[in-house]
C-alpha cells in the first residue's frame, strides 16, 4: 500500500471524524453506581526489532477498557478503535483489535523492503480512556497516533458518551429538543468567535476549513458537568500546524435547547 494514499485516506477520514493508564477496575473522582472495568493492552512488534527497543523499531499497540457484563459497550468502543485510522469495509461492525494491530504491522512488513519504507520506523499507538462514568453515562476519549514517514505522524482522537440505561451511543438529538441545529451552532459561533480573538463580522475564509466559510458544530462530543465540549481534530478546520480545537458549550447557554429527563440533566442548576 503506497505511504501517499495512506496518509491520503487519514485525511479524508479525520475530516469526518468523529493517556490511557494503568490497569484499574474504576477510575478515580466518578460516583457511585458505575460499571466496574479493566485495562487491556495488545502489542505487537515487527520481525526485525529483534533487541531493540520500542523507540528503535516498528511497534502497533492499543490500550482499551473492558467493561464487565457490558458487551455492546464494549464492542461499539472496540469498533470505533477498529476503524480510528481507516473505514471499515466488512458487512459487519469488526471488533477483532488483535487483527486491527496485527494489520498495521503486516503493512509494514509487506513494504520495509521498498523504496519508500526502507529504513523508516512505523509507530501505531491507540487506546480508549474512560473520562468520567455515573449511574446512567460512561464518556471515554479515544485517540491514536499513527507514523509511517513523511513529514509528521497523524493524531486523531474521538469522543464516546455512552447511555447506560438505554444501552446506546448518545447522539445530540438524544439531548437537544426538535430543530436545535441553528440556535446551537448560532451559540457555538459566538463562543469560537471569542476563543477565537475574532470579531462578530470577522470572515472565517482565510485561517480556516469550515464548509462555505460558515461555522459549524461538528459532532464530535463529549459530556461533561459543565458543558457539552466540541473537538476538531488537525485538518478538520484548521491547518495540522494548529494541532486540535476544543471548544466548551456551558450548559448556561444552551440550557432553553436541552430536553429535560435526559443524561445532561443532573448538571442542569
Amino acid at each position: 500500500m503506497k505511504l501517499q494514499y495512506l496518509l491520503f485516506l487519514f485525511i479524508v477520514l479525520i475530516m469526518s471524524a468523529c493517556m490511557w493508564g494503568t490497569p484499574k477496575k474504576q477510575a478515580s473522582g466518578i460516583t457511585t453506581d458505575t460499571l466496574a472495568y479493566s485495562y487491556h493492552t495488545i502489542k505487537h512488534r515487527a520481525s526485525d526489532c529483534g533487541t531493540k527497543p520500542d523507540s528503535g523499531c516498528t511497534v502497533a499497540e492499543v490500550i482499551y477498557p473492558e467493561f464487565k457484563n457490558s458487551k455492546t459497550l464494549n464492542d461499539s468502543v472496540k469498533n470505533r478503535l477498529f476503524n480510528l485510522f481507516w473505514a471499515d469495509t466488512t458487512p459487519e461492525a469488526d471488533t477483532d483489535l488483535q487483527k486491527y494491530v496485527s494489520g498495521f504491522i503486516n503493512i509494514y512488513e509487506q513494504n520495509k523492503n521498498s523504496a519508500d519504507v526502507k529504513g523508516r520506523i512505523f509507530t501505531l499507538t491507540s487506546g480508549a480512556k474512560v473520562i468520567r462514568q455515573d449511574s446512567s453515562l460512561v464518556t471515554l476519549e479515544i485517540s491514536g497516533y499513527m507514523f509511517q514517514g513523511g513529514a509528521h505522524g497523524a493524531s486523531i482522537t474521538c469522543l464516546f458518551n455512552w447511555n447506560t440505561k438505554a444501552n446506546k451511543v448518545i447522539s445530540l438529538s438524544d439531548i437537544f429538543a426538535k430543530d436545535y441545529e441553528a440556535k446551537l451552532n448560532e451559540i457555538a459561533d459566538t463562543i469560537f468567535r471569542k476563543q477565537e480573538h475574532l470579531s462578530d463580522t470577522s470572515s472565517l475564509a482565510r485561517d480556516y476549513f469550515f464548509k462555505n466559510n460558515q461555522f459549524a458544530l461538528n459532532d464530535n462530543f463529549l459530556v461533561t458537568p459543565v458543558g457539552l465540549r466540541f473537538l476538531y481534530n488537525q485538518y478538520e478546520i484548521k491547518p495540522y500546524s494548529a494541532g486540535q480545537t476544543n471548544l466548551l458549550i456551558p450548559y448556561t447557554k444552551i440550557k432553553s435547547l436541552l430536553l429535560p429527563h435526559t443524561v445532561v440533566a443532573q448538571y442542569i442548576k
